[in-house]
């Protein structure tokens, strides 16, 4: 057994639905400006590549819950998304294989600070304070591909407090998930326990302490979240 230092951080785990084994979180892989409708919402250009960035793995809130309203912003939005669990990767994977590294799908959140997201933006700055900071990531359970197939022409669909707010089929997507998988093995070795957040429709928006947020995607099972008290 290792003699570290300091104490060592957990891995993150994800539910199975119908397993009693865990899924450990190695990377989350997110994309950005990936259906055209929330491109123009954000009034950006739909011929632009779709941005490759990352949350860090103890944003990870498995199974949803409750969440605190984050410091650092004024304007908390939800991204409702369809997320990729792979079971292994490597360099350079073709379109043609890469449904042989997924392991499973779930329903995610990729929870945003907008404010500074747009500031940041602006100034052509990094992200990652607007998206990798505590608890930013609330992600239901895994279902197994061999228990619902490939995700690829289904219904996401975001509700807060019961009003749908987000509803597009995820074949809208401009990057499908074999590409996305392979655009992103071009600069990242992929590896078992990876995730991938494949992007959000147009509809997203902004919520605050009290609020409740549920994400669905048919064959997936439900995330939901409840927002908190603000961080003191």
């Amino acid at each position: 057994m290792t003699d570290f230092a300091v104490e060592a951080p957990e891995t993150p785990a994800l539910e199975i639905r119908g397993s009693d084994q865990k899924f450990p979180v190695r990377r989350i892989y997110c994309i950005g400006k990936n259906y055209v409708a929330h491109i123009h919402e954000m009034n950006a250009d739909e011929r632009d590549p779709p941005v490759i960035f990352m949350k860090p793995t103890d944003a990870v809130v498995a199974g949803g819950g409750e969440i605190p309203y984050p410091v650092f912003t004024e304007n908390f939005h939800y991204e409702g998304e369809l997320v990729v669990a792979l079971k292994s990767g490597g360099y350079n994977i073709p379109e043609d294989q890469a449904y042989d590294h997924i392991f499973g799908y779930c329903c995610g959140l990729d929870m945003t600070r907008r404010d500074h997201q747009a500031a940041a933006i602006e100034k052509g700055l990094p992200w990652e304070v607007t998206k990798g900071f505590d608890r930013s990531c609330p992600l239901g359970p895994i279902s197994r591909v061999e228990d619902v197939g490939h995700i690829d022409a289904h219904m996401l669909s975001t509700k807060i407090n019961g009003e749908t707010k987000q509803d597009a089929n995820v074949n809208l997507m401009i990057w499908n998930t074999r590409e996305i998988i392979a655009k992103i093995s071009e600069q990242h070795e992929l590896k078992a326990g990876d995730l991938i957040m494949t992007g959000t429709p147009a509809g997203v928006g902004a919520v605050t302490t009290g609020d409740t947020i549920e994400v669905a995607c048919e064959t997936l099972a439900p995330l939901k979240v409840t927002i908190g008290a603000r961080i003191a």
